[in-house]
């Protein structure tokens, strides 16, 4: 009886992975959408501006989409850890959350920048 509740909490939590690995690349793909279309505007109407706020919002996304994955490896590593697999989500965390690190900088430096800039920009 304990195997098969713990081989349905396996399935049930990797069935959750899943859908928060779909849900990371659906963020990136509302993101690429986003952009896309900011960027069509942006060439129709402001040539010569800032992209600046373009690449945020994409980093936004991006961001978003890397804190899900890291949540689907997470999730994926509960629920039958070995040593391999808790070394590979080690250095898939110290990776993303890296990145993030830096996304994250780069979206308030570039923000305090647009907000401090003169409004002819």
């Amino acid at each position: 009886m304990f195997e098969q509740v713990e081989e349905q909490v396996r399935a049930s939590v990797e069935w959750l992975r899943l859908m928060v690995e779909a849900l990371g690349a659906l963020v990136i793909a509302a993101g690429l959408v986003v952009v896309v279309l900011a960027l069509g505007r942006h060439l129709l109407t402001a040539r010569g501006g800032s992209f600046t706020p373009i690449r945020l919002a994409f980093a936004r996304y991006l961001t978003l989409a890397l804190e899900l994955q890291l949540a689907a490896d997470i999730l994926s590593t509960a629920v039958a850890p070995t040593w391999d697999r808790i070394g590979k989500l080690a250095a898939i965390a110290v990776i993303r959350t890296t990145l993030n690190y830096f996304l994250s900088k780069e979206i308030k430096e570039e923000s305090a920048g647009e907000q401090g800039a003169p409004a002819g920009r």
